[in-house]
């Protein structure tokens, strides 16, 4: 495998991407813009329910995030500009046929100028409502790969699933491709059609009985969840996330594409600076949890291999993977991973986050527990009992997390990555600079990085 410089690839190509407002779309975006300021065009897809407040939004969730601050100040005065000439925000949805593009002219200029999609949209909630998993994963892929196969210049297709696709399998998952058709338990057969019926059929019934939309929403996610677990998956998300692959895959014919499967992505590791991170993520849900003391501990199971990437990484993986298999008609799956060559137990990282929180612990206005105020409210005659029932609310919200992400938790495989191994090998002997587009999972020290990095950005960030 020939692997030509990726600056030199990215030069004067138009890319278009989905889920641009998302942590590793516009980490892509920002790393696209610094490395090749010669990019020719980036077509961002973003919903808005009036085209008007596109350009509002992009610049609220996209450009102007501190993300962007290195770029920015590159730039100086001319940052602006440069984001005017090189980045246009769409007004679209993946769920929608054309992606939702009314503009018929922009959707012809877009048609004929686009090289290279990337798919990153998706919803990840993992108890997301089955309709709307189901719209944005799912159908929303096979629009993505209808919208690709009609661009008249593409050289491919990067799909951005996860590596969780795999359910609870146990064991060396193999970066291979799902049959179509074929449950993870294989004790059914999986009919992706049906399925989308299915979902239809339920809500119009929930419409008919005129069921309020918190019903609507109780009753959608727990279908999504009954119909996951019939055919082996574990939650909605990365049910409708399996079914997406098996329709690329199925239906793409001469298109070049490609499925990255990330594992747990975490804050970045060094670009374009150290611990930017944003949305919270498995293992940050357990330590926000654990740093606000609505759990006691790290529960899982401390012996097993958590898999967390940093999502420079899966960013320069994706442009990597994007170079080495442009206009090639490859069956390529990457995990983007750790598993394999750098694994970390979560023992150590519950070591790391007792370490880090201890030191540095995070306490609400009124520095008072759980147990404290229960106590306390018993000594006062119930005076406290709304505060009481507050705290303990957000007990039983914290023990949720404990049943949602049980499977990651307690998840008994690692994640093959020869195909992963290949690219790097390849990306060396093209000259590729991997000190810039570096993805090698061996370079990180973890306990440096939980420690003086990823906990520090999530108290900073994400913890209120």
């Amino acid at each position: 495998m020939e692997l030509e410089s990726v600056r030199h690839f990215l030069k004067g190509k138009t890319i278009l991407v989905t889920g641009a407002t998302g942590f590793l779309g516009k980490i892509f975006v920002e790393k696209v813009l610094r490395v090749q300021p010669d990019i020719k065009k980036l077509y961002l897809i973003l919903r808005a329910s009036i085209p008007s407040s596109i350009a509002e939004r992009m610049h609220n969730e996209i450009i102007g995030k501190d993300l962007f601050r290195v770029l920015r100040d590159e730039l100086g005065d001319n940052f602006g500009s440069f984001i005017s000439e090189k980045v246009i925000a769409v007004a679209g949805d993946v769920s929608l046929e054309n992606l939702g593009i009314k503009d018929a002219n922009l959707r012809k200029d877009m048609l004929e100028e686009i090289d290279v999609v990337l798919h990153s949209a998706a919803s990840t909630k993992f108890d997301e409502r089955f309709d709307t998993a189901m719209r944005t994963n799912t159908i929303g892929a096979l629009n993505v790969l209808y919208f690709a196969k009609n661009c008249t210049k593409v050289v491919i297709l990067l799909h951005v699933s996860t590596a969780y696709v795999c359910g609870e399998s146990e064991g060396l998952i193999l970066e291979e491709l799902f049959q179509m058709g074929k449950s993870l338990n294989g004790f059914s057969k999986l009919d992706i059609d049906f399925e989308m019926k299915l979902v239809e059929n339920k809500l119009n019934e929930l419409k008919t009985q005129n069921s309020k939309e918190e019903t609507i929403t109780s009753v959608m996610r727990s279908f999504g969840l009954e119909r996951a677990k019939k055919h082996g998956w574990p939650n909605t998300y990365v049910f409708t996330k399996a079914m997406a692959e098996m329709l690329v895959e199925h239906k793409k014919e001469n298109l070049p594409v490609i499925i990255l499967r990330p594992s747990i992505v975490t804050s970045t590791y060094k670009e374009p600076f150290p611990g930017w991170i944003e949305g919270v993520r498995t293992v940050d849900s357990i330590a926000i949890a654990y740093c606000k003391r609505k759990l006691s501990c790290f529960p899982g199971n401390s012996k097993v291999v958590i898999d967390v990437i940093p999502a420079d990484m899966v960013v320069n993986a994706i442009i990597v993977a994007m170079v080495a298999n442009a206009s090639k008609c490859s069956n390529n799956i990457y995990h983007v991973r750790s598993s394999m060559r750098n694994p970390i137990k979560y023992m150590n990282i519950a070591d790391y986050g007792y370490k880090y929180f201890t030191e540095m612990p995070w306490m609400d206005k009124n520095r008072k527990s759980v147990k404290g105020f229960k106590l306390l409210n018993k000594i006062c005659c119930q005076h406290f009992q709304k505060r009481y029932l507050e705290f303990n609310r957000k007990v039983r919200a914290a023990m949720r997390l404990v049943d949602l992400y049980g499977p990651y938790l307690f998840f008994n495989g690692v994640f093959d990555d020869s195909n992963m191994e290949k690219l790097e090998m390849a990306a060396k002997q093209g000259g590729v600079a991997m000190d810039l587009f570096y993805f090698d999972p061996k370079m990180i020290d973890w306990k440096d990085y939980f420690i003086k990095v990823h906990f520090p950005s999530i108290s900073k960030h994400l913890i209120k």
